[in-house]
């Protein structure tokens, strides 16, 4: 079973919903015309349009029957995940996400989806989890930024949601956003280009100095790209736990740690299985994103692995990990 563990999706049924229970959602607001459906969440920037192959449920399932891909895994959009919306109105959000995503994977059954999550309350995410988890979700995909341009994983409030995560054994992507608030990644497309991985490389990086990775080991942390650069930075953060005292030992998470293969150079893919294991690398594409690998077992077969290697990557520890 070949299996894509990182692709992204906006159900034509969520699409429905949005327009007609997304007014009583009070600091949700729609905004929809030419350029296609854009919300606004809280007192954050609109969003950008929902690009139509979010939704083309027909158009995903050919470009996997070419790319023979089985199963992919599924989360929401990242801008869509409503973390800037008030906590009653981020739980009433995230249910109605996870009702359409749930509502897809049972229509198609190749779709495995993941949850979202209201994490600007840490016992309202718990208990949206433990629900997601009880109806059949694998896990969550969540942002780095749990309430926007500087939060933090790691916050103690957060602590119930790690700890239902932990209880429930759930996956737990970790997705960096689109906008971190580094404005130097504003021009040459470094936004996706590089700002996606600093960005996700700092909240991995809290995450595995902080203990939290460690302390809360049953859930299956993965972060995409490469884990987020850590395998390139993993002996420098261990220098800074050395010289940093109350500080955990980032080589033990990053041994914790699922990726995938979006790395677009198979050079860099071989380093990330000498860092970190082939069995904890999986098949990803981003699709329907351009920056993403749309060819994504390629890559495997150009990094001149073993047979093995390349069946535990392409699907094998997938079928494991999400339950398959």
């Amino acid at each position: 079973m070949i299996v894509d563990t990182h692709g992204h999706m906006v159900p034509p049924d969520l699409l429905a919903a949005i327009r007609k229970d997304g007014p009583r959602i009070p600091s949700l607001k729609i905004i929809e015309d030419a350029a296609g459906l854009a919300l606004q969440f809280g007192s954050a920037k609109p969003t950008r349009p929902a690009m139509k192959g979010l939704s083309d449920v027909a158009g995903r399932i050919a470009w996997m029957d070419r790319e023979k891909i089985d199963k992919q895994i599924v989360g929401g959009w990242p801008d869509w995940f409503g973390n800037d919306l008030t906590p009653a109105d981020g739980e009433a959000w995230c249910r109605l996400v996870n009702d359409a995503l749930l509502s897809a994977a049972k229509s198609n059954p190749r779709f495995v989806p993941l949850a979202a999550l209201p994490l600007q309350d840490g016992a309202r995410a718990a208990a949206v989890l433990k629900a997601a988890m009880a109806a059949g979700f694998r896990g969550a995909m969540i942002s780095t930024l749990p309430r926007g341009i500087g939060s933090v994983l790691d916050a103690p409030d957060l602590d119930p949601f790690w700890k239902a995560a932990d209880d429930t054994g759930a996956v737990i992507h970790i997705h960096p956003a689109f906008d971190a608030g580094e404005s130097r990644v504003h021009d040459y497309g470094l936004a996706n280009g590089i700002g996606r991985v600093a960005d996700a490389i700092v909240a991995m990086s809290r995450l595995a100095l902080s203990g939290h990775i460690v302390k809360y080991r049953n859930a299956r942390i993965f972060a995409p790209i490469g884990a987020a650069g850590l395998p390139f930075a993993v002996g420098r953060l261990k220098r800074t736990q050395a010289i940093t005292p109350g500080t955990s030992d980032p080589v033990e998470a990053l041994s914790l740690v699922y990726t995938d293969t979006i790395e677009h150079d198979p050079r860099v893919l071989k380093f990330v299985i000498e860092m970190m294991g082939h069995e904890r690398i999986m098949l990803g594409s981003d699709m329907p994103f351009p920056i993403g690998d749309h060819e994504p077992t390629k890559i495997v077969a150009a990094a001149g692995l073993k047979p093995d290697q390349v069946a535990a990557i392409n699907g094998g520890t997938a079928v494991k990990l999400f339950r398959l």
